[in-house]
């Protein structure tokens, strides 16, 4: 192994300055047990590093060059009525849109079912907390009762104080409404159900047979009254737990103590959009928690009501089929990672010339390095049962990009030793290049993509930068509103199934940001699966219990076969459109409004960021409403500003104005947590000169990302915490 000091904490690997904490890392604890050589893996990520890294700064140089041409374009055609058909030709002229290409089908192969074949929920979590990362893995199964109960899903929000035996009792008339349309009885509702039991391989309830007795799984205990029943419709599993000597069931004529709901069939644990990973410290936790769950023995303790508890991956379950042969279900959710982009380098590694080195080339290479862990196992429990690795990659711009992704996996595999293909690609359909070329992306990576998503957030704020010299946008309400989302919505479908995902890989839609808000959630988000899409987005494992019902609701693969005959609903001219406002009849205090709740929701988000690393959290909207918060969400909220700014919808000195107000109300919105540090009335913190130049030099950054801006941000202060703690010392 080539050794010796690079200098400023690095050490020399191969031609690459490695951090000692990154290197340590994974030479102690990544590499024994994979069978990859030190030496041989060093000089292959060198090689990676340093054949790749030209790539991908030519990539970043081409999106540059053509934002450049489209903003010249609209700049020229200023104060005309907007052509349609010559700007896209002149997308065409420049490369920014391309020929679609013939017709082809994917050919992924050994895909997990949980992938290809169930549709339901996904959780996606910061993968720098454990206990989140260890909740999301075990939410594959959820209680129905627990999340009717402690949710407005019913209604109304849960008592404060001890058990209410009547809103109770209203949990278990839901849930037996739920069985008895999943899982109907001949000639018997579930609700007067007396006695669930097995005979002849069969299900009995009360001695009537279910409707479909091929919906029957299997069962824990003994037949004739077994400890619990396992059902399955539409791929997903339902178990039924019976105990008289549990306060639920020893109340229920039949014994019915819970309904635990298969929930999070999939989860990616993020790199990404959620966490706050600026140095080789917040890496390195990173790649040990998911070192933790491909190996299996990540585990977090805390206390939860003055006792210390110890939080594990859970087992799978095992049952006894109607057959009597054992049968055995997974218990944790399929693992996906989500590795970052192709902008950003990390200081944790050098090249030979002593620059930074693309974060996405070092997460390609370390993520699917440990996963080798979960690959390797001969026994015990396994995240791919089909020998796969998923990554899911964001912020990808164009075929060109999916390519080089493609490429970057190919020589990953190369390095260690693992068949082509081996690393499975999910990819974010989020950027509008990617949209609008979403079938040549596809093609660019049709060995091994096995997922592709939309994301309405990162989606509208990459719309507004490549457009922000085409006007002025409508507010953000309305912009949800305009053609071109439901175009981009549909069409992201369409072509998924056009290339033959169906049955070969996910189909993906966006996040429910509100997670104290689940009856709207059941309201509205089985659109989602009505859409075609075989998995959305949730915010917590109770949120993904309750949106697995909607998948019970409606047949996901019988929506995409309609789908697939009624041929295209949308097409490129839909998502050409551009949502600008085409009347600036705002009044003053609408636009105040509209300032207002952006920027308060930009500086909650950038305090905790900046101050505390928390990348994702659930932070109040101007009207006290929790909502998910990422980069993704502070993308749309500083280019929205950033664009009215620019035509003077709005003047600096307002945003200025509204930025101090908005600060205060958010030291307001956070005067309980004793580690946060109040912005106002000084305003000269890190977190809010952060907040204020995702703003004013929001048009400035590229793409309209705000990990440039946040990065330093952070680092700033954490230098400064770190000198604090130097001279308290």
């Amino acid at each position: 192994m080539a050794d010796g000091i690079a200098g400023d904490g690095m050490v020399r690997r191969a031609e690459l300055g490695v951090a000692a904490e990154l290197a340590q890392f994974l030479e102690a604890r990544v590499l024994p047990g994979t069978g990859v050589d030190p030496d041989s893996f060093w000089q292959g990520f060198s090689d990676l590093v340093h054949d790749l890294g030209p790539d991908n700064r030519a990539l970043l140089a081409e999106r540059d060059a053509l934002q450049a041409e489209i903003d010249a374009w609209h700049i020229a055609h200023r104060g005309q009525p907007h052509d349609h058909e010559g700007y896209k030709a002149f997308l065409e002229r420049i490369g920014y849109l391309l020929p679609e290409g013939e017709a082809f089908t994917i050919d992924t192969a050994s895909v997990d079912d949980e992938i290809a074949r169930i549709p339901g929920p996904q959780l996606v979590v910061p993968i720098t907390n454990a206990r989140y990362a260890l909740n999301a893995a075990n939410a594959r199964w959820g209680s129905l009762y627990d999340a009717l109960y402690g949710t407005d899903a019913m209604g109304s929000a849960p008592p404060a104080g001890g058990y209410e035996r009547g809103r109770g009792a209203r949990v278990v008339a839901r849930a037996r409404v739920f069985l008895d349309e999943a899982f109907p009885i001949r000639g018997l509702s579930h609700a007067d159900a007396r006695r669930y039991h097995i005979r002849g391989g069969a299900l009995l309830v009360d001695d009537q047979p279910l409707e479909d007795p091929a919906r029957f799984v299997g069962y824990r205990g003994h037949p004739r009254a077994p400890d619990s029943v396992v059902l399955r419709n539409h791929g997903l599993h339902v178990e039924l737990v019976f105990d008289r000597t549990h306060p639920i069931g020893a109340r229920d004529q039949a014994g019915l103590a819970d309904v635990r709901i298969e929930a999070a069939i999939s989860a990616i644990m993020d790199l990404e959009d959620s966490v706050a990973c600026v140095d080789v410290a917040d890496k390195v936790q990173a790649y040990g928690n998911w070192l933790g769950l491909m190996r299996g023995d990540l585990t977090d303790s805390f206390l939860k009501d003055g006792r210390s508890v110890t939080r594990a991956l859970a087992p799978d379950r095992a049952l006894i089929g109607p057959d009597g042969a054992p049968v055995v279900l997974p218990g944790r959710a399929l693992m996906l990672v989500r590795n970052v982009g192709h902008l950003m380098t990390t200081p944790a590694m050098r090249d030979r010339t002593g620059a930074e080195v693309f974060e996405g080339l070092m997460d390609a290479m370390v993520t699917t390095l440990i996963a080798m862990h979960d690959l390797r196992k001969a026994e015990g429990a396994r995240n791919s049962r089909a020998g796969s690795v998923y990554v899911v990659k964001p912020k990808m711009h164009g075929p060109a990009e999916v390519a080089f992704a493609d490429r970057t996996f190919a020589r990953v595999e190369d390095v260690l030793g693992l068949p082509r293909h081996t690393v499975k690609l999910g990819i974010m359909d989020e950027e509008r290049r990617t949209s609008l070329n979403l079938k040549a992306c596809i093609r660019a990576a049709r060995h091994r993509v096995a997922f592709i998503n939309t994301g309405f957030l990162d989606r509208t704020g990459d719309e507004i930068h490549t457009s922000m010299e085409a006007g002025a946008f409508s507010r953000k309400d309305f912009i949800r509103r305009k053609g071109w989302i439901a175009a981009y919505e549909a069409r992201n479908v369409d072509i998924g199934l056009e290339c033959g995902l169906s049955g070969r890989a996910q189909i993906g839609k966006g996040m429910w940001a509100m997670p104290d808000r689940m009856a709207a959630m059941l309201a509205q988000k089985i659109e989602h699966p009505m859409a075609g899409a075989t998995t959305a987005w949730v915010p917590s494992p109770t949120a993904a219990t309750l949106h697995a019902l909607h998948y019970h609701k409606v047949d996901v693969f019988a929506v995409q076969a309609a789908l697939t005959r009624g041929g295209r609903r949308a097409h490129v001219d839909g998502l050409l459109e551009l949502p600008l406002a085409a009347f600036r009849k705002w009044t003053q205090a609408q636009v105040l409004r509209e300032v207002e709740n952006n920027a308060q929701g930009i500086l909650g988000y950038v305090v905790r960021w900046i101050d505390q690393g928390v990348g994702c959290s659930k932070v109040p909207d101007i009207n006290d409403v929790g909502l998910m918060e990422d980069r993704a969400t502070c993308r749309i909220s500083a280019q929205h500003i950033a664009n009215w700014l620019h035509h003077g919808v709005v003047s600096r000195a307002e945003v200025e104005e509204v930025l101090r107000r908005m600060a205060a109300v958010v030291d307001r919105q956070n005067a309980a947590d004793p580690a946060y540090r109040p912005m106002a009335p000084a305003f000269d913190g890190v977190a809010f000169a952060a907040a204020s130049a995702l703003v004013f030099e929001g048009r400035a950054q590229p793409s309209g990302y705000t990990e440039p801006v946040l990065h330093a941000c952070r680092l700033a202060r954490k230098a400064e915490l770190a000198r604090a703690l130097r001279n308290a010392g």
